[in-house]
């Protein structure tokens, strides 16, 4: 595969789409949407020149055979379906500045061992994914860049759902079947195609529940600014960025699947500052590429409701991914990856360093949902590639072999909820193969199939052992995830 530099690769625009595994973000509005014109809804007397609509409608079905799952405390096999369902519209250009756009989603999960009833992962009933309105200014004082292109700015007020940098932080969570959102104002200046652009935000994060209307969230205000400088360097893409997350512990209602809050330990003060520095790019045309980012927090919180009592938050994760890929046919890539995001170091000091994921995406530390930027050291080996077979075309195929370990060895491994406060079960997670294979089966449906198979380390071996953790002490050592996802567009 050759690289051109930014200019040249895009026919006049200066951005250079990332390699990077996993960090591809959706674009807005969703790849699932298209305009009305460039649909079979054309060949309709009438809407051959319909090019102010934008519609979408797509289903999504996906078995999923999880045997012993370690974000569970049971040693079970479980076979859940996840259904999702979206619809969207949206009008643009032929009201101009003013544009709006509605975005429905229907989560739900059958045939599984657990109940639904307070699983917002996988459950969120009839919901409004996004409903706003738009101001966007085609032409505007800051002219155009140096490519011709215009620098738009345009300001959304509702709900909205948007991914930023490389999804860890910011994200809609493609993947799990619930999208995030938030409520708020939302405004952009440039577009993607500058040689700069900046986004800012002011939201409420929204309130998913399984079967009754989400709401916006009063107890947690936040906000941030992303900028993009793409003109430096052809070979640099810079993203600084900044988030503040504000949390009024005497509002907590609910925890994250909906279900009243009763911990005193999680209906607490905090102020979370989170400033970072991303940096990505190819390297002309070497066929190398690669993605770096590093983030701080800092802040302070109670520790629990009743005492007021405040402990610093100190805390920080950085990643850096190298990636090659080779000039053949089939485009095999090869990259390693390393990240970090901090642990706490002792439950009972006056400071807490467990890094704070905010509202991000998880799937690109692993293919099975079971890590989480949250104190954790992985350590990454990849292979992508597209094979070329006369049975299946546009395939493409990729795999990785995971280490997991944990930053601190006396904090929690997250979504399994172990620790072991002493730090006495070590840090080894343990070690993850996956397997995925996606190609459309027609320009409508698109096909995924993929494989993880993990294999507990020391310290989940151990900590499960730990009574304190309320683990099945009998559960085996490894794990076995697989998937069949069709997803089915109407247009």
């Amino acid at each position: 595969m050759q690289y051109a530099s930014a200019a040249e690769s895009s026919n006049g625009s200066y951005y250079v789409e990332r390699k990077s595994y996993g960090t591809s973000l959706e674009t807005e509005p969703p790849k699932y949407v298209k305009q009305l014109n460039k649909t079979w809804l054309k060949e309709v007397s009438g809407l051959e020149d319909a090019n102010w609509l934008d519609i979408g409608l797509d289903h999504r079905i996906r078995y999923e055979h999880r045997d012993n799952d370690f974000r569970r405390a049971k040693d079970v096999i479980d076979d859940p379906i996840l259904l999702r369902t979206r619809a969207y519209v949206g009008i643009k250009d032929i009201l101009d500045p003013l544009r709006f756009a509605v975005e429905l989603g229907d989560a739900r999960r059958n045939h599984s061992q657990f109940s639904r009833e307070y699983d917002t992962r996988d459950v969120n009933q009839s919901e409004v994914v996004q409903a706003y309105l738009e101001l966007f200014f085609k032409e505007t004082p800051l002219g155009k860049d140096d490519l011709g292109n215009n620098r738009p700015i345009s300001i959304k007020v509702g709900r909205q759902a948007l991914e930023q940098g490389d999804k860890r932080l910011v994200a809609r969570n493609g993947y799990r079947n619930t999208t995030n959102n938030f409520e708020g104002v939302r405004a952009i200046i440039g577009q993607q195609s500058n040689d700069w652009q900046l986004e800012t935000f002011a939201f409420k994060p929204v309130q998913r529940f399984t079967v009754q209307a989400d709401e916006d969230n009063d107890a947690q205000h936040f906000y941030g600014a992303l900028g993009n400088w793409r003109r430096w360097s052809d070979v640099i893409n810079l993203q600084p960025y900044y988030y503040l997350l504000k949390q009024d512990g005497d509002k907590v209602k609910y925890d994250l699947n909906g279900r009243d809050e009763t911990s005193a330990t999680r209906r607490i003060d905090r102020t979370i500052h989170t400033a970072g520095l991303r940096a990505y790019g190819v390297l002309g045309k070497t066929g190398w590429d690669y993605d770096t980012n590093y983030v701080k927090q800092w802040g302070e919180q109670d520790t629990s409701l009743t005492n007021k009592t405040k402990i610093d938050h100190d805390a920080y994760a950085y990643n850096a991914e190298v990636g090659y890929t080779f000039d053949q046919s089939w485009k095999p890539r090869l990259s390693g990856f390393y990240g970090v995001a901090t642990g706490d170091k002792n439950a009972t000091d006056k400071k807490n360093q467990r890094f704070e994921r905010l509202f991000g995406f998880a799937r690109p530390w692993s293919n099975s949902d079971t890590m989480e930027m949250s104190n954790i050291r992985a350590t990454k080996l990849r292979v992508e590639f597209d094979p070329k077979v006369s049975f299946i075309k546009n395939l493409k195929i990729d795999a990785g072999y995971n280490w997991y370990r944990l930053e601190s060895d006396t904090d929690s491994w997250g979504p399994a909820t172990l620790r072991d406060t002493k730090g006495l079960s070590g840090s080894d997670i343990g070690e993850e193969f996956d397997i995925t294979a996606r190609f459309p089966i027609n320009s409508q449906i698109y096909t995924s199939i993929g494989y993880a198979h993990f294999m507990a380390g020391n310290f989940t071996k151990n900590a499960t052992q730990i009574a304190s953790n309320k683990n099945d002490p009998t559960r085996r050592d490894d794990s076995d995830y697989l998937y069949v996802q069709f997803e089915i567009s109407a247009f």
